[in-house]
Order: C-alpha cells, then structure tokens, then sequence
C-alpha cells in the first residue's frame, strides 16, 4: 500500500525496454509533471528480456516523443528485477505477454495486485479482457506503428493519472485520520 512518506513509484515493462515502456514511462512522468504531481511521483521502465540491456531508445520512438517535446536521450535500457515488485506501487504491463510474465514472478498476492495491463486505465476499453489490452511491438514495424502505439499509450494516460491522484488522496487521508486520533489521544 502506498504512503505518503515516499514517492509514487510506477514501472512500465515491455520487452526490451527501447519502444514502447520507455515512450510510456516519459509520456506518464510528462502529464504528472503537467498535473503538478512531478514531485510526487517517479516514473521508470523496464525489459522482461535483456536484449537491449544499455541500449538508448529506438531511434522512431525518439522521433515520435520528440515531436510532441518529451525528451528521450537520457533512456538506457534495462532488465526488470524481482526486488521492484516491493518497490513499485503500480506495475504496467505494455502488452498481453508481459502481463502474465509479471503475473507468474508476483510472488505473494500484494505483488500480483500492483500489476495491470496500461490500457486498462483506457476508458474506451473498460469490461475488455486482458487479452485485448495489449500494444503491439512496434519495432518489427515503420513510423506508423510508433504513431499507433503513441496514440494506445495516450488514451491510458489521463485514467492513470486519476487513479495516482486518487491513491495519493487516500494516503493522504489515512495519514491525516492517524494524525487526528494521536492528537486527540493526548
């Protein structure tokens, strides 16, 4: 459970970490920064594989945040670790496989509740099955494919900044509900 004493830790994941969670985790740390929650929450990402380990950015992915001014040089890729599961609030899955990858490494059921797919926090998607929340790698594609997967991320990106608001409230809340029953204990 998330509290007030640290910042809000999400992770996006995807497989190589060079396309679609780095575009997710800069577009996310862009609109809480806009929102005015820069301070409070941090945004990573992360590979189910090491393939890319050290690798920047796909070049198309560059481009594409690039053009709508989120700066991208300063990704290197990386290869998850188990120790996020406690260390993340919110784990974001890109695609189907990564979502069960993630779900199969949860090792107690805490873990297992912090991972979600992305586009699950798409209104247009509510109801749909996990199965139908996944963005395809666009590496194996052109520039049309990092547009559609630009626009897949964008669609999630309001629903999650909602639900980071509406946890920070509720920690808030508790904190001030402990503040107020040590105080009126003494």
């Amino acid at each position: 459970m998330y509290s007030t004493s640290s910042p809000y830790r999400i992770i996006t994941v995807c497989t190589g970490n060079i396309c679609r969670s780095p575009m997710a985790a800069l577009m996310l740390t862009e609109a809480f920064t806009a929102d005015g929650l820069g301070n409070l929450v941090v945004v990573d990402s992360a590979g189910t594989t090491g393939y890319e380990v050290g690798h920047p950015i796909d070049p198309r992915a560059a481009r594409k945040l690039t053009a709508h001014h989120i700066a991208s040089e300063d990704h290197i890729a990386r290869k998850w670790k188990p120790e996020w599961f406690a260390e993340r609030d919110l784990i974001l899955a890109l695609d189907v496989d990564h979502f069960g990858w993630l779900q199969q490494g949860a090792k107690d059921p805490a873990s297992l509740a912090k991972v979600r797919m992305l586009r699950s926090f798409d209104p247009t998607m509510a109801g749909r099955s996990s199965l139908d929340l996944g963005i395809e790698d666009p590496w194996y594609g052109g520039h049309t494919d990092f547009d559609n997967t630009w626009t897949l991320i964008k669609a999630a990106v309001p629903g999650i900044v909602e639900h980071v608001k509406a946890a920070i409230a509720a920690a808030n809340d508790t904190k001030a509900d402990e503040h107020q029953q040590v105080t009126s204990m003494s």
